[in-house]
């Protein structure tokens, strides 16, 4: 009774802080600073520009939070910083307010639980530190696919590029017709870097946030050459060829290596796997046997010992068959 009486305080004061922070920030949006200054402009775009001489801002800003106060103290930390970045990377439509508000939500259903149903404090923490790292996870395996979807377009990409250097298209419009052509992910930051090339920012400073934004090697390269060839000239049209045939013959060495090591992998998911396997089955079977782990104090020792050792075995095993090419 106890248990459930405090699961459902915790769950009634999460749901009062999120109901309170939802009107805020339905207020803010629809009466604060923010809006008036959408309003404003809106007003001046729709023909006030001239009584006014302001100047609309087309320089996109990004924003860590729909409120300008937590928008100011997000930017203050670098942790949101790195965030904003692999938000970015991953082309998911997220603020880092949405990130931290996720993030907070797993934790308090992992405190909940634990009230709940109450478990030794290895397992509340296990079970707390997955659940919490479950947005981050989503994150990285978002990013992960974006940025292979990426790989395997570049080929494509600096063909295209080439050719159309050799019909003597200017570089400048040889981007716009990437972002226009080839499909998205690829197409949409070359989009980006042809806009900000045309909203004024140098073209070296525009390759270089294409980089930061797509963290490839082969796309690194790809901009580095360009980089040189600007400054020092030379044939850009054959550099770009060449940077292509070496990415297609990396991509297929890179998969002849995935199939050769599909085995190692493959033992490695059961390697992982099995030791929590048998420890449900063996709850199923008999659960007082397995509840000495979390019960005696040498079981507790053993299940953090066994805990940790897990975890380095499979970081261990994964860095054997997670060969780079």
């Amino acid at each position: 009774m106890d248990a459930l009486f405090y699961g459902f305080a915790v769950l009634t004061f999460a749901a009062v802080i999120l109901i309170i922070e939802g009107a805020y920030l339905w207020w803010t949006g629809a009466h604060g600073s923010a809006a008036r200054r959408i309003s404003r402009r809106l007003r001046l775009m729709s023909g006030g520009m001239e009584d006014s001489g302001e100047r609309v801002s087309i320089l996109k800003q990004r924003r860590y939070a729909r409120s300008e106060w937590l928008d100011r103290r997000l930017h203050r930390l670098r942790a949101a910083h790195t965030i904003d970045r692999l938000l970015l990377q991953s082309g998911l439509k997220w603020s880092v307010e949405r990130f931290l508000g996720a993030t907070g939500l797993a934790l308090v259903v992992a405190l909940a639980l634990g009230v709940l149903q109450p478990m030794p404090g290895a397992v509340q923490l296990l079970l707390t530190l997955l659940l919490v790292s479950m947005p981050v996870m989503f994150l990285r395996r978002a990013r992960t696919a974006r940025l292979r979807r990426i790989e395997r377009q570049l080929p494509e990409a600096a063909d295209f590029l080439a050719r159309a250097m050799r019909a003597g298209h200017s570089f400048n419009n040889v981007m716009q017709m990437v972002g226009n052509e080839l499909p998205e992910p690829l197409s949409g930051e070359f989009r980006t870097a042809h806009q900000e090339i045309n909203y004024g920012v140098p073209m070296n400073e525009a390759l270089h946030n294409l980089a930061e934004r797509v963290p490839l090697t082969d796309l690194r390269y790809l901009v580095i050459a360009v980089v040189i060839q600007r400054e020092s000239g030379g044939n850009l049209a054959e550099i770009l060829g060449n940077i292509s045939h070496i990415i297609r013959e990396r991509l297929k060495l890179a998969g002849k290596v995935r199939v050769l090591s599909a085995e190692g992998r493959l033992s490695a998911w059961i390697l992982a796997s099995l030791p929590f396997v048998m420890m449900g089955v063996m709850m199923l079977v008999n659960r007082g046997y397995v509840s000495t782990l979390w019960t005696h104090p040498l079981g507790i020792r053993m299940l953090w010992v066994g805990t940790v050792m897990i975890i380095l075995g499979g970081l261990w095993t994964r860095r054997i068959v997670r060969i780079r090419v």
